[in-house]
């Protein structure tokens, strides 16, 4: 496992399940009176797991978003329990659930301090690849190609990813950024001198 490998972490999964048909979200509510329904303010319902300590958003169309999950694994089961304990409360729900990651958010320290501005000059011809405006935000953003992901550079070298859809993806981005990085000399690595 590589140094920029051992740093990342994965803080957020974000997973949707779609079922074969529509969900009575009045049903819901009455079966499980804690959820958070505002039908006038927003057109889904926020259901909430202790055990894996998630949210999922219901939709009328049988669409469902769970966020908070660490791992697609954990979202995963998030969205089998969710349905299980519908089917249990009395809501119909019939088919298989289709379930799939959609977005991973991690964040990571590449270990030293990122020269933005040159970083910025150097990928310029990226054409909205690349966005720095000091003066509106302190980050750059960074979007990559292989793997898909868009990287939230700060010049402390603290980095957040998103948009990968699999663990290993986000993994491999932020190593291949740091290796990037390095090769163009823009990750300046503090040498600490203890002797006075």
């Amino acid at each position: 496992m590589s140094k920029a490998e051992q740093v990342v972490k994965i803080e957020n999964v974000v997973a949707s399940a779609t079922l074969r048909h529509g969900i009575d979200l009045q049903a819901v509510v009455k079966a499980f009176p804690d959820v958070g329904y505002r039908p006038g303010r927003f057109p889904g319902l926020v259901f909430r797991l202790k055990k894996p300590r998630t949210s999922t958003l219901i939709f009328g169309s049988g669409k469902m978003i769970c966020t908070g999950a660490r791992s697609g694994r954990e979202a995963e089961r998030a969205l089998r329990k969710l349905v299980r304990a519908l089917k249990e409360g009395g809501i119909i729900i019939e088919g298989k659930t289709e379930i799939k990651v959609v977005n991973i958010v991690a964040s990571a320290n590449l270990g030293g301090s990122v020269d933005l501005s040159e970083l910025y000059e150097s990928e310029r011809d990226m054409r909205g690849g690349i966005i720095y405006e000091p003066e509106q935000f302190p980050g750059l953003i960074y979007r990559m190609e292989d793997p898909r992901a868009v990287f939230l550079i700060f010049s402390s070298g603290k980095v957040v990813c998103t948009g990968a859809r699999k663990e290993e993806d986000a993994h491999q981005a932020v190593i291949k950024l740091k290796q990037k990085l390095e090769e163009k000399n823009l990750i300046y690595h503090l040498k600490q001198n203890f002797s006075r």
